[in-house]
């Protein structure tokens, strides 16, 4: 009987539909698992596939090739450790989200999910059959149990697994980042390693797909609770944990231990990690943004330049006459500071021509807002061109709180490929910008210190399509904005609520207003990274026609 496990864990970012690209990673992780003399190498939930593949899955021909990368692995890794790795699995006309264990060059054993999430941002019951709850799995004489993600969430698979003689649990996840979420996660686990008394393994995978990051944080408990090892947030990394017999069962020695930063940070992180892997994946080495002077698109130029470098970031300002000298100063401020690219477009010209073709339909109409969206869809239109014509990606910049309310032109401000501000409130796009200036990491690829001035983030906000313009003019306050939405979109509340929380009855009910009737922009909307539980995309999905109304 073995007294000692070493267990290689495979803090890895997979790509979504890349079987080949997936395996070669698990391979070289297996690799160095051997050349540490590991007993098993684990990596996460669907790895081979890439997480979260969504309806992808369901296509006969993409498992089935999944399921055959999984078996290769199995016959390539047969001379050294064990590999655990998550893929698809097949049994008749069910489909499962499987973990697969590997050994001697083929696969040994088989853990089918039980629980499939179908909340937040999770379809699972559409995709996959549930799994039976079975018992442990032997490997070098050690039983290991393995609840794959959401079963671990539940106790009745972690229950199953102690009363059937498993001995260390092994948790392969998906999961992907919202704020504070490590410490559901951590708050979980630790009831798990109570309940059953056993040392537990938490392996999540890193990366951002598509809205989501995947933030990693992988961690092992000992029985009690107590955390053995963590590994950092976003980062992709290998780590080898000795496990050792006791009198009292199994326990994993302490090992790499790598503290967490707080949630600012993780924010930040998140989206430049976000706005990486977006681009990496999708084939775009370089975006362009438009800089207007204000903090909206100052915060999305210095997230670009920290997930890419300012090489590979163009800043173009487009003014008009009514774009103040101060926004022409902060715009330029800002690209300066940052090191990257800034071009100078004025729209005078082709605003002019618009207006002049369209003159004989508008004759006898007073000018309105369609004046004001010409501004914003010819920026729109030549930001599009420069995309065309250079290859890069733009980014659009509208805040949370702008996309919620619909202050946002659709085919203008709107038009681009990815927005990493897309679930950062306004309040919190200020506090972020102070946060930047004041901090820098070593995965930031811009410089250090001070990025945007205080101007940018101490005047007044403005769209600046009309003279003396403020976006008070139009909404609440983004204070008072910001902790109505709070309300009705992070906590499903109602207007009733909004005014029992001290708010304005007619500010909460002009603000639901525009949130539902604002919901066919969002639909038309670039994906942007998922700070919250409620982020527009798939964690909140409402009706475009919907007539209904707080009473």
């Amino acid at each position: 009987m073995a007294d000692r496990l070493r267990m290689t864990l495979a803090q890895l970012d997979p790509v979504v539909g890349d079987l080949r690209g997936n395996a070669d990673k698990a391979r070289d992780a297996w690799k160095k698992s051997r050349e540490a003399g590991a007993d098993l190498v684990a990596l996460p939930e669907m790895f081979v596939t890439g997480y979260n593949p969504q309806d992808l899955t369901l296509k006969p021909a993409f498992h089935a090739a999944a399921i055959d990368t999984v078996e290769q692995l199995a016959r390539d890794c047969a001379d050294g450790p064990a590999l655990a790795i998550g893929g698809p699995w097949v049994e008749g006309t069910r489909l499962y989200n499987a973990y697969h264990i590997c050994s001697g060059g083929k696969v040994v054993a088989r853990v089918l999910k039980h629980h499939l999430p179908n909340d937040l941002v999770f379809d699972e019951k559409r995709i996959f059959d549930s799994g039976p709850v079975t018992g442990p799995y032997a490997l070098n004489g050690v039983r290991i149990g393995s609840p794959v993600c959401e079963d671990a969430w539940h106790d009745d698979v972690a229950e199953t697994l102690a009363e059937t003689a498993a001995e260390i649990l092994l948790v392969p996840n998906g999961s992907p980042y919202y704020r504070d979420k490590q410490e559901v996660r951590l708050n979980h686990m630790v009831a798990r390693v109570v309940e059953t008394g056993l040392p537990l393994v938490y392996l999540n995978m890193t990366g951002g797909q598509d809205d989501q990051v995947f933030d990693g944080g992988s961690f092992v408990l000992n029985p009690g609770g107590r955390v053995a090892v963590q590994l950092p947030v976003f980062e992709e990394c290998i780590a080898h944990v000795d496990f050792t017999r006791t009198d009292d069962g199994w326990r994993a020695e302490p090992g790499d231990f790598t503290p967490h930063p707080d949630a600012w940070e993780q924010d930040y992180a998140a989206m430049v990690q976000g706005l990486r892997s977006y681009c990496a994946k999708t084939g775009f080495g370089k975006v362009l943004l438009g800089l207007s002077g204000g903090v909206d698109s100052a915060l999305v130029a210095a997230i670009a330049v920290d997930a890419l470098g300012a090489d590979n970031v163009r800043c173009v300002m487009l003014p008009s006459e009514y774009t103040s000298p101060a926004s022409l100063a902060d715009a330029e401020a800002v690209a300066k500071a940052l090191g990257c690219r800034y071009d100078y477009v004025p729209i005078d010209a082709g605003r002019e021509a618009i207006t002049a073709t369209l003159a004989p339909l508008f004759e006898g109409r007073d000018a309105d807002l369609t004046e004001e969206n010409i501004q914003s869809r010819l920026r729109g239109l030549l930001l599009m061109a420069l995309s065309n014509k250079f290859g890069e990606m733009l980014l659009t910049t509208g805040n949370k709180s702008e996309v919620a309310v619909g202050y946002a032109t659709i085919y203008g401000d709107m038009a681009g490929g990815y927005n990493p501000i897309k679930d950062l409130y306004k309040t919190r796009v200020f506090q972020t910008c102070r946060w930047r200036n004041a901090n820098h990491r070593a995965w930031m690829m811009g410089p250090d210190g001070p990025v945007m001035p205080d101007g940018v983030i101490s005047k007044p906000p403005s769209a600046e399509l009309r003279a003396d313009q403020k976006d008070s003019d139009s909404l609440p306050d983004y204070p008072v904005l910001d902790a109505i939405l709070t309300i009705l979109v992070d906590r499903d509340g109602d207007v009733a609520d909004c005014v029992d929380a001290g708010f304005a009855e007619a500010d909460a009910r002009k603000v639901e207003s525009l949130l539902y009737v604002s919901e066919y922009k969002r639909f038309q909307s670039a994906p942007g990274t998922r700070l919250t539980k409620r982020a527009f995309w798939l964690d909140r999905r409402y009706p475009i026609v919907n007539r209904w109304r707080s009473a």
